[in-house]
């Protein structure tokens, strides 16, 4: 038996997932352990950041440091991310719902820094992995209080239930490269669902579940997070359409300077 897992009501927790596509746990860590996680990216941005690749590293504004608004793949450069994504209670959820084993396949930071951050386009992640046999699943870990103010999660419930994908064009949003090109309809109107919450508030969606945020307009707080990839380990995924691309999208927003 999964030893986080009795803590929670498991029957529910699947069903509410596979029905909705997603699953909204408060409190999922204690305030100590969040306290821990914001020390360990301070720590992360200021030794590591410096030597990280510039597509693993995003700002709202490139020349001001301080708006440092997504990290990608910190699990592959820290060994306290990687525990974090292979050793916690977040596989734990993930395995379960997805009915398998989760492999882990991306770790990222997410910040709307204050006045500045920009909306997050309605999406559905799954899109942006080129997976020929789905089975992924997306946690998304709030690290301070989040709201309609700075950009709290919003949800189509049963947007996963779809067989394709929604269609997807260019959104302009750095690290959103892709945004749902139709949204807005009716159905999306009136499935919409969102999700304020304190620091510790841990979501987990189906990786075709559309999503989104708005941009942060408070002009004091910020809005961090963080981000765990997992697909299952059944999931099939084109490498080569995957890699192509990345390739592509990094050549684009290196000509426009953006990164």
């Amino acid at each position: 038996m999964i030893k986080y897992l009795i803590m929670f009501d498991k029957k529910k927790l699947k069903q509410e997932f596979d029905s909705d596509g997603y699953v909204a746990i408060y409190s999922f860590f204690e305030e100590d352990k969040i306290h821990e996680i914001k020390n360990e990216i301070d720590r992360y941005i200021a030794e590591i950041g410096p030597t990280l690749p510039n597509h693993h590293v995003f700002y709202e504004d490139k020349s001001d440091k301080n708006t440092i608004k997504n990290l990608q793949q910190m699990f592959a450069y820290d060994d306290y991310f990687k525990n974090l994504i292979e050793e916690s209670a977040i596989q734990e959820v993930a395995s379960f719902v997805l009915g398998e084993k989760a492999v882990p396949k991306n770790l990222q930071y997410f910040n709307k820094p204050a006045g500045v951050g920009k909306p997050t386009p309605p999406h559905q992640d799954g899109y942006y992995f080129m997976l020929k046999k789905h089975n992924a699943v997306t946690c998304w870990l709030a690290l301070e209080k989040v709201d309609e103010e700075n950009g709290c999660i919003h949800y189509v419930k049963g947007s996963h239930l779809n067989e394709e994908y929604r269609p997807h064009g260019k959104s302009n949003i750095l690290g959103f490269s892709q945004g749902v090109t139709d949204f807005g309809t009716e159905n999306d109107k009136l499935n919409t669902v969102s999700f304020p919450g304190d620091a510790g508030t841990f979501l987990i969606h189906n990786a075709k579940t559309i999503h989104w945020a708005e941009g942060n307009k408070s002009k004091t707080r910020t809005r961090k997070a963080l981000g765990f990839i997992y697909y299952g380990e059944s999931a099939e995924e084109d490498k080569e359409a995957h890699e192509a691309y990345q390739l592509k999208l990094r050549k684009e927003l290196e000509e426009k300077n953006l990164i």
